[in-house]
C-alpha cells in the first residue's frame, strides 16, 4: 500500500495558512483596540478621540507584527534555498 502525503498540495495549504494568519494578525488588534477606545470614550466622554487612537494604535501593532512575520518567513526561505543549493534535505 503506497503512503499518500497528508497534505497533497503543501504550497497551497501553506499559502492559505499564511493568509489566515495574516487576517488574524490584522483583525484581532483592530477589534480589541477599537473596542477599548470606544469603551474609554464612553466612560470619559471624549468621543471619538480614543476610538481613533485605538484604531491608529492597531495599525501600528498590526504593521509591526506583519513585518516580524515577514522577516521570519524570508529567513526560512533563505535557509531553504541555501539548503537546496547544497543538496541537503530541509527539516521542517
Amino acid at each position: 500500500m503506497a503512503d499518500k502525503p497528508l497534505l497533497p498540495n503543501r504550497p497551497l495549504f501553506q499559502a492559505l495558512a499564511l493568509a489566515w494568519d495574516l487576517g488574524y494578525t490584522i483583525a484581532i488588534p483592530l477589534v480589541v483596540l477599537a473596542l477599548l477606545g470606544r469603551l474609554a470614550d464612553r466612560y470619559l466622554n471624549t468621543s471619538p478621540w480614543l476610538l481613533l487612537t485605538g484604531v491608529l494604535l492597531s495599525i501600528v501593532v498590526s504593521s509591526w507584527l506583519i513585518i516580524k512575520k515577514t522577516k521570519y518567513i524570508m529567513a526560512g526561505s533563505e535557509r531553504e534555498s541555501a539548503a537546496s543549493s547544497k543538496g541537503e534535505e530541509i527539516k521542517s
